[in-house]
């Protein structure tokens, strides 16, 4: 049965996914790009982006590859698009991986504002989806064609499939930094939904913490 999955999301040690005041300087935000040093230096991650090298069988780079398992389509927030506020002046801005995109299917985008589908080099097409997460999700399911679904983020989209139950599965790397102000990914989704998983991995590299939490039953 098909996922709706979190993978390779990474927080801080005080729970920001982001840092503050994202900008086309700082994608993630002020800080936020240092969270992700657990995973650019995997091998997974350099082969997503046309690269050699990196470390291989790591247990960072075991999670990481794990993370893009049997994934069929993805669902991202506006934010995690880029950097373009309200209604889109224009389709100068096209995401912030250039040409070829790593995720080389269907992504779908949640906006306020519509737009028409982009499609990109090496099969990504990011289509644009202004009534709701459940219309995303139906289409993101649809596309995946009986694989998973990953919402990539940001931390708000991911709070608002959590708030909805819709989240099966969640990988978080913990990594060991404060940002201190940001998008934190545990707000506002309220107490009782964590009696609804468990923590089914709980491992430790010399970069991360990784936690794989599962939806009980």
């Amino acid at each position: 049965m098909s996922k709706l999955r979190v993978s390779n999301f990474t927080i801080s040690l005080d729970g920001y996914g982001a840092g503050p005041d994202q900008s086309t300087e700082n994608p993630l935000g002020v800080g936020g790009e240092e969270l992700h040093d657990w995973f650019v230096g995997t091998r997974t991650f350099r082969e997503t982006h046309g690269m050699e090298g990196g470390e291989q069988d790591s247990i960072d780079d075991k999670f990481a590859r794990g993370g893009f398992d049997n994934i069929g389509a993805w669902i991202m927030g506006r934010n995690m698009f880029g950097p373009v506020r309200g209604p889109w002046p224009d389709e100068s801005w096209r995401g912030w991986w250039g040409d070829d995109p790593p995720f080389h299917g269907a992504v779908f985008v949640l906006t306020h504002h519509p737009r028409a589908p982009l499609p990109m080099d090496g099969g990504t097409t990011f289509h644009f989806v202004d009534n709701g997460i459940e219309s995303a999700l139906d289409r993101a399911f649809e596309a995946a064609e009986g694989k998973d679904v990953l919402v990539g983020g940001g931390a708000s989209t991911i709070q608002q499939y959590l708030r909805a139950g819709l989240i099966d599965e969640m990988h978080l790397a913990i990594v060991p930094k404060l940002l201190g102000s940001g998008e934190r990914l545990f707000e506002n989704v309220g107490t009782g939904l964590f009696e609804d998983y468990e923590c089914a991995d709980f491992v430790a590299s010399q970069s991360a913490l990784h936690a794989r939490l599962v939806r009980r039953g």
